[in-house]
């Protein structure tokens, strides 16, 4: 049990001084604890002796009521002291975490770990802060009363100290015990309530999809099993800690009659002075309670424990390396160039010895069948994951050998899946340049074609966007992320082409807005239409990972090749997409 609290204790940083001044004060709060024990004992002794005096009394009552006083003071310190530093404690790991978050590939958010990180955030740290950072100095006073009761039962009979200690022993076995019976419980509780958070967060983000297909039923089952998964696992939790806590109890009761029993024999043998039995009568019944209220929090402990393993775990993923500390340098080389760029998924790869170039004002376009690996080859050049074997390089300098804040400043991406933040449209666009002056942000948002719409808003710029950009039209929101992109600069534009699914007018207004952004840019397309690509200075066809064709668009029309299949069945009304 020490041994978790001690996994807190390392993550205090900073605040450690304030959570072993609680201790301290924990400590003095336990010693006073006991003070009126010794005030009756010492009374008594006095009046039995015949040497008790009003001066006695009086100073015993004065003693009574301060050391009542002072555990009241000592307790409200280190309430603020621990909750306090909790809370602090948590919110600098918050902000460790999503700096964390920020430096791990792209692949760790697509494998299914968003519900994880939610629950991480919303339930591990949140259980801890609220729970455990408000018991643990708690925890270390029930310790030192038990020492100081074992002690006083020392100090009356040593028979008496070693049948406490007896006693104190088993209810530690069983402690331990139970503490490793509930901490396999304590990992599954916590599971379920990650499953639990990732079936909520998918029912809500396909809301949408769920109530247009009809499929509110189907989908209301999975969640309410998930729920229903939740509630077992907590009940079955409960269910199997309740009979350790019932022992624990047990042992207490029988240990407390039989070092009363003990002491009552000592007595009556006369091997005790009537003055040592009445104080045990006046410890008798206190004597195990720190062990049984330590052992009460067990159950929060191990929760504690599962909670920070979750943590722990995910601190523990590992992040891109970002060592890099070359500068670029105006070499003459390519602005982007593929060195046999090799790359895998677990153990599949994925593209495979892929290599091509795009000097300084190209557009290159990437097309072929879905999911051949189009938008992998963008996703690489900012560093979303990193390749297996080969090299990326940005004029001439392999982009791994560059800090990412210098790779992401010559890179601006645009994507058919727009995201905004729930901020006002004037935050938003100027996220791609923080500095950016309001004339700046304007000037961003005509040339997106974006001024017309955002001044008929209630509020304008100080319009609030809901989360995502819920409260405007794919349209709207996909032209206020190319403001962003225009407002950044970056040299570097990977494009999904945004007009592939949005209306005739939308999409007249983000062509002419894209026009905007890619002037003067090197440019890497990820195509879904002809009328993208015909004009474009390379065209690579992916297939299954490999650069199948590459050529302008008459080159591969000659070629009679999948490039040429591909664009008659377009013409056809086919999707690219399609194989065969």
């Amino acid at each position: 049990m020490i041994g978790l609290i001690g996994r807190i204790l390392k993550i205090t940083g900073k605040y450690k001084a304030r959570v072993y001044g609680a201790f301290g004060l924990s400590f003095l709060k336990g010693m006073l604890q006991k003070l009126p024990i010794v005030l009756t004992y010492f009374i008594v002794s006095s009046f039995l002796e015949g040497s008790i005096t009003k001066k006695i009394c009086l100073v015993s009552a004065a003693l009574l009521v301060g050391g009542v006083a002072l555990q009241a003071i000592f307790q409200n310190l280190a309430d603020r002291l621990q909750s306090a530093a909790g809370f602090q404690i948590f919110a600098d790991m918050r902000m460790k975490l999503g700096d964390h978050l920020r430096h791990l590939p792209m692949g760790y958010f697509t494998e299914g770990n968003i519900g994880k990180i939610s629950s991480v955030l919303s339930t591990d740290m949140v259980f801890i802060e609220e729970n455990c950072m408000m018991v643990i100095a708690d925890l270390m006073s029930y310790i030192f009363s038990q020492t100081i009761m074992i002690v006083f039962m020392f100090f009356f009979d040593v028979r008496l100290g070693l049948a406490s200690l007896f006693v104190t022993a088993a209810m530690l076995l069983l402690g331990l015990a139970m503490k490793k019976n509930t901490l396999s419980h304590s990992g599954k509780r916590q599971e379920a309530s990650e499953e639990q958070t990732a079936a909520v967060l998918d029912f809500t983000e396909g809301i949408g999809l769920i109530k247009t297909y009809n499929l509110l039923g189907d989908k209301s089952v999975e969640l309410t099993k998930s729920f229903e998964k939740n509630c077992e696992t907590n009940l079955e939790f409960e269910y199997d800690h309740a009979p350790w806590q019932m022992g624990i109890n047990l042992i207490y009761g029988l240990g407390t009659c039989l070092v009363l029993g003990l002491a009552t024999y000592l007595f009556f043998s006369g091997f005790m002075a009537l003055n040592y039995y009445i104080g045990i009568m006046l410890c008798i019944f206190d004597l195990f309670v720190p062990i049984k209220s330590f052992y009460g929090q067990i159950a929060r402990l191990t929760v504690m424990s599962a909670c920070m393993d979750r943590i722990e775990n995910l601190f523990a993923e590992k992040e891109m390396d970002n060592s890099g500390n070359e500068a670029l340098k105006d070499s003459g080389a390519p602005i982007i160039e593929y060195k046999d760029v090799t790359f895998a998924y677990d153990e599949k790869d994925i593209l495979k010895n892929v290599s091509f170039k795009a000097d300084k004002n190209e557009m290159v376009a990437l097309v072929g069948p879905s999911g051949g690996g189009k938008s992998t080859i963008a996703s690489l050049m900012a560093r979303f994951w990193d390749v297996k074997s080969g090299e990326i390089l940005l004029q001439g300098t392999d982009i791994r050998k560059l800090p990412l804040s210098t790779l992401m400043e010559n890179v601006s991406m645009v994507f058919q899946r727009v995201y905004l933040f729930k901020d006002t449209i004037y935050n938003n666009i100027a996220l791609g340049k923080p500095d950016a002056t309001k004339e700046e942000v304007v000037e961003a948002a005509k040339k997106a074609r974006c001024l017309d719409f955002i001044n008929e808003l209630p509020d304008g710029f100080n319009t609030m966007v809901g989360e995502g950009g819920a409260s405007l039209s794919g349209g709207q929101a996909q032209r206020l992320s190319i403001a962003r992109c225009i407002l950044k600069d970056a040299p570097i534009v990977i494009l999904d082409e945004a007009t592939a699914s949005v209306d005739a007018d939308n999409e007249r207004y983000i062509q002419q807005a894209i026009s905007e952004l890619c002037k003067g840019k090197t440019l890497l397309v990820i195509a879904h239409r002809l009328n993208t690509i015909v004009d474009a200075d390379k065209i690579l066809v992916i297939n299954d990972g490999c650069i199948a064709e590459t050529g302008n668009h008459k080159e591969l029309m000659e070629k009679q090749g999948i490039y040429c299949s591909m664009v008659n069945k377009r013409k056809n009304g086919l999707s690219w997409s399609n194989k065969n």
